[in-house]
């Protein structure tokens, strides 16, 4: 079977913001969320209106790579870059813990992702399943144009052709 890791992390994030959005009612912006940064260290607020799909997606695929818990502050991290002080040096600044928190509350919300209390967040199965099945339908979107991936699907879709 495929898994969400073996196709394009791009398109798998494409996909399942496009998911999220549409199919998915307890994912969605709150009213502040069109007017704040991402972090300290942006100048500006993001300029496409989906980008809290976007990041529901990307924390998503994130969960699904890691085989342990992750908290807040490590997606802090991970979303965080370095802030321009001018003529001073830069620095590496985390991201915005509220627009994580909000998310990974939406996604649990969603039955998406559990808590493990004093430890993080990891994804469900339902969750584990949505992105498998995402990231099979991907694979055989390209698969149609390039022949040699059709290996990786099941032998069942060999038959029908693509």
């Amino acid at each position: 079977m495929v898994t969400a890791l073996e196709v394009p992390a791009d398109l798998l994030i494409k996909r399942l913001a496009e998911y999220l959005k549409q199919r998915v009612p307890a994912v969605k912006p709150p009213a502040w969320a069109y007017f704040v940064k991402t972090g300290a260290h942006k100048e500006r607020p993001p300029q496409d209106p989906d980008w809290w799909y976007y990041r529901a997606a990307s924390i998503l695929r994130k969960l699904y790579k890691s085989s342990e818990p992750i908290g807040i502050e490590t997606f802090r991290t991970i979303y965080g870059g370095r802030k321009n002080y001018g003529v001073a040096p830069e620095h590496f600044v985390k991201g915005s813990g509220s627009i994580v928190r909000k998310i990974l509350q939406q996604l649990e919300m969603a039955g998406f992702v559990k808590t493990i209390p004093g430890k993080g967040r990891v994804l469900t199965p339902t969750g584990r399943a949505l992105l498998d099945n995402l990231a099979y339908e991907i694979l055989r979107e390209l698969a149609r144009e390039r022949p040699e991936l059709m290996k990786y699907l099941p032998p069942s879709h060999w038959k029908k052709g693509g």
